[in-house]
Formats: structure tokens, sequence, C-alpha cells
């Protein structure tokens, strides 16, 4: 199936000429949400034992959907998530052969036992990992033990990514800025940011660099446990403005079919839809700024609700890719105020918001910062440098007609 999703990926990540205004759209991967669909129609002609066994695994959290009704989904923005898949062992071990020390390589023995770390199957091969991507790894015999190490390629592509994390140091200490702002305290530990980095798009030394801003930054020790937590310096109001307010001054009409918090009334209520739309306008605006101190507000009410929702939209508002997978919303569940009834709130927004994936592991993604096809509008130089990278990672050899300069040109 992994090994389906990549080649499908690498189909679509290829440079390919521009479409013809007609031309249809390109296509998506199949989803793993269509595998499962394919699985549950092979159950009426399976035997009785493999029946139930297959029904109990596509019951199962790890396989079923998020969204369980099938003319709701979009294949666009799940296909994203299958990207993210194929390419797991991509991004985990180059980062992990990044941080040791050069030369940048492990024994094939040790790594066999780092799946988590690098990202592969337990109980697969490493080394059949690195070899779909031979450009960027390879497995070099040292003293008659192999390793697992990064290409030149690999490490020049590296050294372009610290060019790009430096020129993007400022624009990413104000995301942080804007991140401390939202929290009840105005404090995050840096575990948690160092564990969110790849989607906040800081660098992974990021809490070593974080002293050099003291206007800007405290690094304390919380008595309590004993973690580093990053606390904020000065409170700005320039940045306490949300990305639903800077739009609602470009499109105001758009940022009122975004959201609806509708008001239950009983059946016995006369109200037709124009109504029922005019009673909803009432009670959704105004909208709560995230940056407010939720801790004011009344539990269950729906100015409570409203600040949850705000403060959710903007956190994904400050991620690279305008998406984050439910375990890094759920890191800053206490610094947000974030209760266990927020799954019901954000699936009532389905105009903001889409869920992907399935109910065990689940993406939040902003629909209005991706298109039809499910990119995104507007992308971060750290998104069309992974975009690079992927590409390299799809291509098993370089064209013999050109130099390296050239094949690097045909990935920009």
């Amino acid at each position: 199936m992994a090994r389906r999703l990549f080649c499908a990926t690498r189909a679509l990540l290829l440079p390919v000429p521009a479409p013809a205004p007609a031309a249809a759209p390109v296509p998506v991967p199949a989803s793993s949400a269509a595998a499962a669909e394919a699985a549950a129609s092979l159950l009426p002609l399976l035997p009785c034992k493999r029946r139930k066994k297959l029904l109990k695994k596509l019951n199962s959290p790890r396989v079923s959907p998020i969204e369980p009704e099938a003319d709701r989904r979009v294949l666009a923005l799940d296909a994203v998530l299958d990207r993210d898949a194929a390419f797991r062992f991509l991004h985990r071990t180059r980062s992990f052969l990044a941080s040791l020390p050069p030369p940048h390589r492990i024994p094939l023995s040790e790594a066999g036992k780092l799946y988590r770390e690098l990202g592969f199957p337990r109980g697969r091969k490493v080394a059949r990992s690195a070899e779909r991507h031979p450009l960027l790894f390879h497995l070099p015999v040292v003293d008659s033990v192999p390793h697992l190490a990064l290409t030149p390629l690999m490490r020049s592509l590296l050294d372009e990514e610290r060019r790009v994390h430096e020129e993007l140091l400022p624009s990413r200490v104000r995301a942080v800025r804007k991140l401390l702002m939202l929290t009840a305290h105005r404090r995050v530990p840096l575990t948690k940011l160092h564990h969110c980095r790849a989607v906040l798009g800081l660098p992974d030394d990021f809490r070593d660099r974080v002293h050099g801003f003291p206007n800007d930054f405290r690094v304390v020790v919380d008595p309590a446990d004993g973690r580093h937590v990053l606390e904020l310096a000065r409170w700005d109001p320039a940045l306490a403005v949300s990305a639903l307010e800077r739009d609602f001054v470009v499109d105001e009409r758009r940022v009122r079919r975004t959201f609806r918090f509708a008001v239950p009334h009983s059946r016995l209520m006369p109200l037709d839809a124009e109504d029922a739309d005019r009673l909803d306008a009432a009670t959704t605006f105004p909208l709560v700024s995230p940056y407010t101190n939720g801790a004011l507000l009344k539990p269950w009410t729906p100015e409570a609700e409203k600040y949850r929702v705000g403060v959710v939209h903007e956190f994904l508002s400050l991620t690279v890719e305008k998406r984050a997978m439910i375990h890094h919303i759920v890191e800053f569940k206490e610094e947000f105020g974030l209760t266990r009834h927020m799954y019901e709130s954000l699936k009532k927004q389905n105009r903001a918001f889409y869920l992907s994936g399935t109910e065990m592991n689940w993406a939040l993604f902003l629909r209005d910062a991706y298109d039809e096809h499910g990119v995104l509008k507007e992308k971060d130089p750290l998104v069309m440098f992974n975009e690079k990278l992927q590409r390299y990672a799809c291509m098993t050899k370089i064209d013999s007609r050109g130099t390296m300069a050239d094949a690097a040109g045909l990935t920009e």
C-alpha cells in the first residue's frame, strides 16, 4: 500500500507542462479512505472467518475515516495526507541524520531499530526504504560495516535549507510571539514548540536561538516540573490582530459565510430558511478575538465557543501549510483552554475547516488556504523547498544529457 501511494505521489510531483485552459484538473493520488472502501467491497466475496477479521480492521479507529460520509470528503485534501505518509521516511531520516555529527551516518544494524525516529514500517528493512531515494541516501560500507548516510546532493540541500531558515527567522519569531499571545499565561514549554517545529516552520535548533531575542522572549525554569518555558517578554498590540480580522476588512462577505454558530430552536417555531439564517447571523457576529483573555468568558456559552474556534483558526494560520495534525493541536490544549468538546465545535464549522484522516489520527485544514486541487494558494519558501526535496526523492538518476545544475533547475 505504501509503495503504491509513493508511486502515485511521484507521478503527481514530477514536472509537467502547463495544461491548456480547457484541460481537466490534475488527478490526485488515491486516498487511504478510498483504499478502505475498496477493501470493504470485497467483504461479500470472503469466507466467514476472513470476513469477520477484515470487518474488525475496517471498523478500527486506525482505519475508519474521520468523515464517514463519502460525498462530503475532499479527495484533493485527503491526498495531501497520503503524500505525507509516502515521504515520512524521507523527512524523518534526513532530520535524524542531519542531527548527527559529520559525516552524518549511522550503522545499518542500529538504523533498523529506529523505525519510529526514521519513519519506516516496523519489521521492514530500512535499506529498502533508503533505496527508494538513491539521490538522497546511500549505503556506504565503512570498515566492513554497512551504514546509512546522506549523499553529497542531500548535504547540499540541507545547507540550502539552513539558508532558508536563516532568511525566515524574523517571520518565525513573529509567529512564535503571536502564538504566545494566544496562550492564557503568555508562556509555552520549549518541548512543545520543539515537537511542533515542523508545523510552525521552526529550525531544529530554535530552542537555542531564542536566547538571541531578549526583547521578545524569556526562558525560565518552571519550579513545578523543572521544564524550560518560553515566556513573552512584551505584549505588542500590532500583533494582536487575527487573520480573520484582516480578512474581514478585505472581504467581509466571505468571512460572514465562513462561520455559523446556529441557535437551537424547536421545530414548532415557524422559521423559514431566511429567518433561520438571520437568527444565526445575530448570534454568530460579532466574533470573539482569539487574543482576548478566554478565562474571563463563561464556559459553555456561544462566546466561549467562538473564542476556542477562533484560537484554533489563528493557530492554523500561523502554520506553514495552514494545517496541523490533531496531536499538534492537543499539544497546546492547556495553553489554549480547549475542551474535549472541541471536535464537535470544529465539525459544525465545515465551511472554515476540513477534517481528514482516520478517527485515531486526523488533520485539520483551513479550507480557504487551498484551491480545488489541494494546492496551497500562498506557499511559504520552506514549503517550496520541501516540494523541491520531494521531487529529488522521486528521481532515480539525473539525466545524463544535463549537468547537476540543470537537474536542479528542473525542480525549481
